[in-house]
């Protein structure tokens, strides 16, 4: 719901969709600086609990949003500010959740397990994508902040009777400063987690930023309004539901690396897909496509960074890939700025390039990565 609330919000109030892209930044950005601190946290005290307050810091920040947005004539770098406070809770809350399912699924489950979760962000985002959609069309985006809010106290209703689970990792007792000191002899020491983290980080910037400019599709190019455009991120929504579905069902699947080769490329090929046609059936099987292809190799690169380190370390390897794809604000501000130069079709068409052309390449010139398991 923030995601088709925010792009819409921002390109009406301004007509800019480089302004798009530095919303959608804002609320990247604080991957970058929080994904450290947050593994540290996670690797420091009870994940469900940490996951419950941040839950709770979510609600402040959606009731701020609406009562500005009620209000009326809100600024727009008070908009972004705010988004960048619940990108905030958005990292800490990747970090830790990602961790969480780990030690209740264990290693043999690992790719299921966070298939499945990374499924129940889907089927939240179909259903909030199109809510979000009629609550702007219908009432205005104030009070769908309400409804944001709301689905932020029921996350912490949840985790407050879930319990805790058996085969959770117990908190380290070092302290969350030394935990952030031995984060960089952590990545010194593991090759592999970094070179997974730079893939992470080229993925994210020429890949999944092309969802920065599904407002200006919908307004611009598709002519279907902020009702389309909460359809159209259901439909994006959707496609990565099936491949996380796919990738759920593929059990303890052995050549991992591979198949996070071919799901990379195929993404880049989608994007320079985009630039054939502007007619709207053929933009939603393409959407779901190249969606399906997204989430895939992101639950993908989570999977293998989780896998080569020991329990003690997940927090940090989680805090390791929210750093990863804390690089999108460049990617945002860069696509927002190719498409007021070349157009969204033309900006897609550069950015598919890129990436097909990096992922195809690395899968021939580092055999070691893609045998990874």
């Amino acid at each position: 719901m923030e995601h088709v609330a925010v792009g819409w919000l921002v390109f009406d109030i301004t007509g800019s969709a480089f302004l798009v892209g530095v919303a959608a930044a804002a609320r990247m950005a604080p991957m970058l600086f929080l994904g450290v601190l947050s593994g540290a946290i996670a690797d420091w005290v009870e994940r469900r609990i940490f996951l419950f307050f941040n839950a709770l810091c979510g609600v402040v920040i959606a009731a701020a949003m609406a009562a500005i947005l009620l209000i009326g004539n809100p600024s727009v770098w008070a908009v972004i500010f705010l988004v960048a406070a619940g990108g905030c809770v958005f990292a800490c809350t990747l970090t830790t959740r990602n961790a969480y399912t780990y030690d209740i699924v264990g290693a043999g489950h690992a790719l299921n397990g966070l298939s499945l979760n990374q499924m129940a962000m889907q089927i939240g985002g179909i259903a909030g994508a199109i809510i979000s959609g009629a609550l702007i069309e219908s009432v205005g985006p104030g009070w769908q902040y309400f409804a944001v809010g709301a689905s932020y106290i029921g996350s912490a209703s949840v985790l407050l009777v879930i319990g805790r689970s058996a085969k959770v990792a117990q908190p380290r007792q070092d302290s969350v400063l030394q935990n952030l000191l031995g984060y960089i002899q952590f990545i010194r020491e593991n090759r592999v987690i970094l070179f997974l983290m730079c893939l992470t980080s080229i993925t994210e910037v020429f890949g999944f930023t092309h969802s920065t400019l599904l407002p200006v599709f919908a307004k611009e190019v598709l002519y279907i309004g902020p009702a389309g455009l909460g359809y159209l991120t259901a439909v994006r929504q959707a496609g990565g539901f099936v491949g996380l579905a796919l990738l759920a069902n593929l059990g303890d699947y052995r050549r991992k690396g591979l198949l996070m080769f071919i799901l990379a490329t195929t993404f880049g090929l989608g994007l320079i897909a985009f630039s054939v046609s502007s007619n709207l059936v053929y933009f939603i099987i393409l959407l779901a496509t190249v969606n399906a292809s997204a989430m895939a190799v992101d639950t993908l690169y989570k999977t293998l960074i989780q896998a080569s380190v020991p329990d003690e370390q997940r927090g940090r390897a989680m805090g390791s890939w929210v750093v990863s794809i804390g690089v999108a604000p460049v990617g945002h501000v860069g696509v927002g700025g190719l498409a007021a130069a070349l157009g969204a079709q033309g900006a897609l068409l550069v950015n598919g390039a890129v990436l097909a052309t990096i992922s195809l390449s690395t899968a021939i010139g580092f055999p070691k990565i893609r045998r990874l398991e």
